[in-house]
């Protein structure tokens, strides 16, 4: 059997990050079908020039997810965290439609990393753990590419998950705010989807990581402060503080606490997070590093926040 991909189906291709998946795919040449669920009021999004079909599957149903597999040789799942264990079923469902590429609902944060199942926030994210352990055992039936981008840095900025409010001109520095970290644009994530799939036999079974850049916080403020001509608001926060916030929501069952754990995870000192370059995909898949402060004008542009 050929291992070249033509077709792709995209779970959840309408979402934050799947929309650029998609047009990554699109713009690498793949024939794309995003799958939503039935009954879905989700706006579905154009990709002009390109097309794209849609398709309503039930999600619980096995027989609905192979049917709409059939004849689509890789399968890229961006399902939400909290539902990530649907995966199993659609995994199993992928294999009797013969798929030959799965690419779970990774992304964001490296889970395979050494020590991170041992962490709060790998806790909380050990059903994406588990998927890529399923497929492992699976890889007699399909292949399989998993892949960690860092935090989105475009989201991060329009989410503040980096910290960084430039809208209201502050920010909150967790510790020195000198430790680096991986960010990835969503569309360089839909790149190197893309590139993922445009070399199968090069990414079988393996667990891949990118970034388009590393940046700590303090680089962030100062050249927010540069690109804006304002000066930002500073307070400082300890990890430890931001750690026990988290705990104290997950006490309430308040799952919000994600995002502190996330940003602990990232931005507290010796996290020890950043892409070092023997760890990156981006050679491999001749990927471009991108420049943070040309990264960061774009967004800022975008959302009329640049100093005239």
């Amino acid at each position: 059997m050929s291992s070249t991909i033509n077709t792709v189906a995209v779970l959840g291709g309408t979402g934050n990050i799947g929309t650029h998946i998609v047009r990554g795919l699109l713009v690498g040449g793949f024939t794309v079908t995003i799958l939503t669920r039935a009954n879905s009021s989700s706006p579905r999004p154009t990709f002009d020039p390109y097309p794209v079909r849609f398709l309503e599957v039930d999600y619980s149903s096995p027989s609905s997810l192979a049917s709409a597999f059939q004849g689509q040789d890789a399968v890229v799942s961006t399902i939400a965290t909290g539902a990530v264990q649907e995966q199993k079923k659609v995994i199993d469902a992928a294999i009797e439609a013969g798929v030959k590429r799965f690419v779970p609902s990774e992304f964001g944060v490296h889970t395979r990393k050494e020590g991170v199942e041992k962490t709060r926030l790998g806790g909380l994210l050990e059903g994406k753990r588990a998927v890529v352990d399923y497929l492992i055992g699976k890889e007699g039936d399909i292949s399989w590419t998993g892949l960690s981008t860092g935090l989105f840095f475009d989201s991060a900025l329009s989410k503040g998950l980096a910290g960084v409010n430039v809208e209201n001109g502050t920010a909150t520095i967790v510790d020195s705010g000198n430790e680096l970290w991986p960010a990835s644009l969503r569309s360089h994530v839909g790149r190197t989807v893309s590139e993922i799939l445009r070399h199968p036999d090069l990414t079988k079974n393996q667990y891949l990581a990118t970034a388009s850049f590393n940046v700590s916080q303090n680089q962030l403020v100062k050249l927010v402060e540069e690109l804006t001509g304002k000066k930002l608001e500073v307070t400082h926060v300890s990890s430890k503080d931001l750690f026990q916030q988290g705990e104290e929501k997950l006490k309430k069952g308040d799952y919000s606490a994600f995002v502190e754990f996330l940003q602990v995870h990232f931005l507290a000192d010796g996290a020890g997070n950043k892409l070092a370059e023997q760890e990156s995909a981006n050679e491999k898949l001749r990927l471009q590093t991108e420049d943070v402060k040309a990264a960061l004008r774009g967004w800022l542009e975008s959302e009329g926040l640049l100093a005239a």
